[in-house]
């Protein structure tokens, strides 16, 4: 419950709620009055026949470092024992002095932001390459870098220090995955390179089709985007409807359990198996955060997903729902832009404060939804301040729950009372 004063407190003091520029709160409409509005049209844009999801970095905030912090873990790494221990036995051309150096150089003029110092870095061995020259400072940092956030992202999802994600991406799928299913499959594009949502999927037992082949070879096909998977129904007649547990998962960025390979004549990228915490494999083929993404994404298999973005976003009748990007990959952007140029039946839901910043929060269009803010709740022993944008709030309280009649909430519950029954936990 949200917190009770004596002054009535209004929600459009306290939360966003838009439509286009034009508030959608009343002007006496008290905190708990505007959630629910905020909640009612949440459940009538997700019952619009084509839902597609866009998350992005603040969707697994809980379990994997942002840029920020992730500073702090690289320059630990430069200035490490183990790193001057590597330095002297691969016996490199410069000194452990000198890589410090190096990365406080660059650092300085941007403190906070390791995307622009890896641009840095990417940008002078562009120059080096072309100038048929070699900075062996600037390539190790590059490659340390690089190690460092492969190593962030690649965790053990059942961990207990992703305990809290894994459980949201759980509750996001369960809801998601059983839609009505004369509505389209839902269509989650990502550009997180974690393995949380696979993870999740996995343990709910929900198909998931993220463009690569079964067998011993899991190769990747664009083509497998446009599969539907159904079951027979009568089996006196050709007569099919489509799973209703079925998920279609776009990794725009690439995934840690993705690497080059020659496996396959037509398509070079595979899925293979991964250890957390291990290191990156030489060939694989993640986008690092840097301001040349846009760049490679151009490549296969990059532009063929965000090409299923793009058509995706095309088709009539459509709702885009935005969670924990932060609209700094102007690929995506552009498509989205695009989109709404085109296909005047597309709705765009923002979750997050990206005013002035972000050109769709400037525009007067009312296809567009932004919605945030911060909220007071009581809980055990105080008070607590949440933010209504944030991943687990959204799912927690803003998409809408599942209907006790499905089957996989029956037989939950069935076995959960049986186990009751004989005393188990």
């Amino acid at each position: 419950m949200c917190e009770n004063t004596d002054a009535k407190q209004l929600a459009k003091d306290l939360l966003i709620f838009k439509q286009g520029q034009d508030s959608l709160f009343g002007e006496s409409d008290g905190v708990e009055e505007g959630l629910e509005k905020i909640r009612s049209k949440m459940s009538d844009l997700t019952n619009i026949k084509n839902l597609h999801f866009l998350l992005g970095a603040g969707a697994s905030a809980d379990a994997i470092p942002a840029m920020e912090p992730l500073i702090k873990i690289v320059e630990d790494e430069v200035n490490s024992g183990n790193t001057e221990a590597l330095v002297a036995l691969e016996e490199c051309a410069f000194s452990h002095h000198d890589l410090k150096e190096g990365f406080q150089a660059v650092k300085k003029h941007s403190p906070k932001n390791l995307e622009n110092i890896l641009g840095t870095l990417y940008s002078k061995r562009s120059y080096m390459n072309g100038v048929g020259e070699v900075d062996k400072i600037n390539d190790y940092l590059i490659n340390l870098i690089e190690s460092q956030i492969y190593k962030s992202i690649n965790i053990d999802c059942n961990a207990s220090d992703a305990e809290k994600s894994l459980s949201l991406y759980k509750q996001l799928y369960q809801k998601l995955s059983l839609r009505n299913k004369d509505l389209a499959r839902v269509n989650v594009f990502t550009t997180n390179n974690d393995l949380l949502s696979e993870t999740a999927l996995g343990y709910l037992n929900v198909n998931y089709n993220n463009g690569f082949s079964g067998g011993l070879s899991r190769t990747f096909n664009p083509a497998r985007f446009s599969y539907t998977f159904s079951r027979k129904i009568d089996s006196n007649m050709e007569k099919y409807e489509p799973l209703e547990n079925m998920v279609y998962l776009y990794k725009l960025h690439g995934s840690i359990s993705w690497i080059e390979s020659d496996d396959n004549s037509f398509f070079n990228i595979k899925e293979v198996d991964v250890e957390p915490t291990q290191a990156p494999p030489e060939k694989n083929i993640l986008i690092y955060p840097t301001p040349l993404k846009q760049n490679k994404s151009l490549g296969s298999p990059y532009a063929d997903l965000i090409r299923e973005f793009q058509n995706k976003l095309l088709l009539q009748h459509g709702v885009l729902i935005v969670i924990g990007y932060s609209f700094s990959d102007e690929h995506i952007n552009n498509a989205i832009y695009a989109a709404l140029a085109s296909n005047s039946s597309l709705s765009v839901v923002i979750f997050g404060d990206y005013y002035p910043t972000e050109n769709l929060t400037k525009l007067t269009d009312r296809r567009i939804y932004q919605i945030s803010g911060e909220i007071v709740e009581n809980i055990e022993g105080g008070k607590e301040s949440i933010k209504i944008h944030y991943f687990e709030y959204i799912v927690n309280n803003l998409i809408p729950d599942l209907d006790k009649s499905r089957d996989s909430d029956l037989l939950e519950d069935f076995i959960s009372s049986l186990k009751q029954a004989r005393g188990e936990k």
